[in-house]
């Protein structure tokens, strides 16, 4: 297969994207990226211009077992020289420190690569590869929701963005978890070919949306059915559904579980890490943030409607937990 080495001197240089394989990796944090590039590059060359030369590569070469027990076709790491890479993802695996234990040859070669690529990017837990390199230090980054302790338990000097889909700084991105590979590719592609090829490869794969990077990674809801079972479902429910309402005060919401207000205070926090008001908050901004993606009323129609009571108070609540007014947030989702 030829590399950007064997292009004749006339012809314009394809960027080179080595995608990096490993014993256990997740096929899917390997295989969205892959066909998002493979689609882009079309595309390009449909336009008569340069799109991407990518190999999926490893330490020895040969074929490579994934975590779904499929084999993947890999060139040896040797073959290529950093100098003439652009791009190289690094996926993740669920045992991903069980993985790094054989893996410092596989540590040792990105650290030295990546001082010379232009990108160096990670899916879900390969996080931990690049964190293990040293390419985090100091630096902003996502991982699954689910990785986020360990990794900055392991990397305490790792800035951890537990909401974002992915993080860009610098010559590094890394996102979340698995399918979060897919939009961290589509940002790449749109940063390289502009945003109507991207929107293009994303339409072609049938992406529902394409996810600006500070789109959280999951519900308000969603969160406090997993950590909370069900000892406060319906409250949380009867909440996400009476939001416009202005009685959402810690005596309302212990009247509706029977429970005064003190003792719901304190049970509340102690089994959802937060307090009432907080997660009136939360649930308010998150049906904010759907209203400002997928609908065009007005930003102040949309603070009545959530409960924040004018658009003043709901510019408050994104500052402070998006660091970022409404309006800002909805150019940032559409421009995406």
């Amino acid at each position: 297969m030829p590399t950007n080495r064997d292009f004749l001197p006339s012809a314009p240089r394809r960027p080179l994207v080595l995608f990096v394989a490993f014993p256990g990796m997740c096929m899917l944090d390997m295989a969205g990226p892959q066909t998002v590039f493979w689609c882009a590059d079309r595309h390009m060359q449909l336009r008569g211009k340069p799109g991407y030369a990518r190999h999926t590569v490893s330490l020895e070469g040969g074929l490579v077992p994934t975590l779904e027990g499929v084999p993947m076709h890999t060139e040896a790491l040797a073959g290529f020289d950093p100098a003439d890479v652009d791009t190289i993802v690094v996926p993740g695996a669920p045992n991903i420190e069980q993985v790094l234990v054989h893996a410092q040859p596989l540590v040792d070669w990105l650290r030295k690569a990546s001082a010379s690529v232009r990108r160096t990017t990670s899916v879900c837990s390969g996080a931990f590869v690049l964190a293990q390199a040293g390419l985090l230090d100091g630096k902003r980054a996502a991982t699954h929701w689910g990785l986020s302790d360990r990794l900055k338990e392991l990397h305490p000097t790792v800035e951890i963005d537990r909401e974002a889909i992915f993080v860009h700084q610098g010559g590094t991105w890394t996102s979340a978890g698995v399918t979060a590979g897919i939009d961290l590719a589509l940002a790449l592609v749109e940063a390289d070919c502009g945003r109507e090829l991207a929107l293009e490869v994303a339409r072609e794969l049938v992406v529902f949306v394409k996810r600006p990077g500070g789109h959280a990674q999951f519900s308000a809801l969603l969160e406090s059915q997993l950590r909370d079972g069900d000892k406060f479902e319906q409250l949380h429910l009867w909440i996400a559904n009476n939001l416009g309402g202005e009685d959402l005060t810690v005596e309302a919401l212990a009247r509706r579980v029977l429970m005064s207000p003190r003792n719901f205070s304190r049970v509340y926090k102690d089994t959802t890490g937060r307090t009432p008001a907080k997660a009136v908050e939360l649930f308010r901004l998150e049906a904010a943030r759907r209203m400002l993606e997928d609908s065009g009323r007005h930003i102040d129609q949309i603070a009545r409607d959530c409960g924040f009571g004018d658009e003043g108070r709901m510019r408050q609540c994104f500052q402070r937990n998006l660091s970022e007014s409404p309006s800002a947030y909805r150019e940032r989702f559409r421009a995406a």
